[in-house]
């Protein structure tokens, strides 16, 4: 993980909700301790928001009870290919009419075949 960097205000606009730290570990049904090593292991992605700066995960990361399908391995995946975490928030968040939707809209919905697809095509 890179560190816990205050977001683009662009890229910020592109994530439809977000969680606080408390209640992404509600949602995972973990203590907070367990999220921020969740981050720390590159399986979420936490970034500084507002003008208080609170750490604050994508809700869209967090399904039924556990982080999102799929998900660990494409962060994985988009770091090895030097993306920043923001760098990677704008690929997830960035629709594309190819896939159709956004990357983070494809793996909720079980599509992450794909996703992890076109993470490795972007090292070519």
């Amino acid at each position: 993980m890179t560190g816990y960097s205050s977001i683009d205000p662009k890229i910020d606009a592109l994530v439809p909700s977000w969680l606080t730290l408390p209640d992404a570990a509600e949602r995972l049904d973990i203590e907070v301790t367990r999220v921020r090593q969740l981050i720390k292991e590159g399986q979420l992605i936490a970034v500084r928001r507002g003008e208080n700066r609170v750490l604050m995960v994508p809700a869209d990361f967090i399904g039924a009870g556990k982080a999102v399908k799929g998900l660990a391995g494409t962060l994985t995946l988009l770091r090895d290919d030097g993306f920043t975490d923001e760098e990677a928030l704008e690929w997830l968040f960035t629709a594309d009419p190819t896939l159709p939707g956004t990357p983070a809209q494809a793996l909720r919905e079980n599509r992450g075949t794909e996703v992890k697809r076109r993470a490795q095509a972007l090292a070519v």
